[in-house]
């Protein structure tokens, strides 16, 4: 099986014990009284979801083999938007709507730039279809709710922290996502539903943030749904977006002290067979300096396509090395999703 290298400092990986959290404060659910929409009927557009993946999955060592979170159903036709690491080389999908009904699916889609997975069900969801809003229509101060399934239980009412760049060390970079708070503790795939009851984002992240003045808030990252309108008939029709990859290195890097570290590598990724390591200090990307994830991300994708070579500059135990890596597209390491 693939495996996953791990710096002996750490990395933190992605927790699916999130869906065993204790259950919802009843204080944190949503008052429908307070919006100007129906909280409820929107509500049951969101879904339980289940998958599993097989133990040779590429992903499995790091995200499990047994997943678990949340979909919104977008379409009356029952395609379901989630977060993508809960489907990434699903065998199996199973969907349960408001009233427990369990409903096969599959996977429809999987888009590696924006985190976004679409799942088909493939029987009667008999649950309604929320309409698509936009990101701009929310921001800082805004009451908003953040939805999993379960309907009120399942939900809180959750306020807009901020707006702003995110990166993850999984090579991953928005340019605008959104931050919201009291966290929700079931966050996988659940959905920001904004004051006109519309879509708005999709949950990706629990986060510990610093703000202004030294306080920190517990709360959730959500991918805007802004970034699906424009791939979403690609998703539908071909799986994933029809434009060139970007290149991918297979690290996992984070920043210390103004330096980009490796903490860990994906095993037989193109950074792992080029002598890349764990602990290795990127200092820059073809002889221009990076000191955030931002700037290593920029910079690696403003070199071309998938394919094309990545000279890293890197700080080995207090020397300068180059290492050049052969960039790949993320997905060719991936195992299809069977149609059922």
């Amino acid at each position: 099986m693939i495996g996953f290298k791990k710096a002996d400092l750490g990395t933190t990986e992605m927790d699916m014990s999130e869906f065993d959290a204790p259950a919802i404060d009843p204080n944190l659910r949503p008052d429908p009284a307070a919006f100007d929409f129906d909280l409820d009927h929107a509500l049951k557009s969101v879904v339980s979801l289940q998958s599993q993946v097989p133990d040779s999955a590429y992903t499995a060592a790091v995200l499990g083999t047994e997943r678990a979170g949340h979909g919104v159903v977008i379409g009356d036709d029952g395609l379901v938007l989630t977060i993508g690491y809960l489907i990434a080389e699903a065998q199996t999908i199973w969907l349960v709507n408001h009233a427990g009904a369990a409903v096969a699916g599959h996977v429809a889609g999987y888009d590696h730039e924006t985190g976004f997975g679409l799942v088909q069900a493939l029987g009667d969801l008999s649950a309604p279809a929320l309409p698509l809003g936009s990101s701009r229509e929310i921001v800082a101060g805004d009451d908003v709710v953040f939805a999993g399934h379960g309907g009120r239980r399942g939900s809180i009412t959750a306020r807009i922290e901020e707006k702003r760049e995110f990166a993850g060390y999984w090579e991953y970079l928005l340019d605008e996502a959104i931050f919201t708070a009291p966290a929700h503790p079931f966050w996988g795939g659940g959905a920001l539903i904004g004051p006109q009851g519309t879509l708005c984002g999709i949950g990706s992240l629990y986060v510990q943030q610093n703000v202004e003045g030294g306080q920190t808030y517990d709360g959730n990252m959500i991918v805007p749904i802004d970034l699906l309108p424009p791939i979403l008939n690609d998703l539908r029709r071909f799986g994933r977006p029809q434009q060139a990859a970007r290149p991918w290195i297979g690290a996992l890097t984070a920043e210390s002290d103004g330096r980009v570290v490796v903490v860990g590598l994906w095993e037989n990724g193109p950074a792992d067979s080029a002598g890349l390591r764990p602990g290795d200090l990127v200092v820059g990307v073809d002889k221009s300096p990076v000191t955030t994830l931002s700037e290593l991300f920029r910079a690696m994708w403003g070199l071309g396509e998938a394919g094309t070579n990545v000279p890293l500059d890197v700080l080995r135990a207090g020397q300068l090395t180059e290492i050049h890596i052969e960039s790949r597209d993320r997905a060719a390491f991936y195992e299809a999703p069977k149609l059922h």
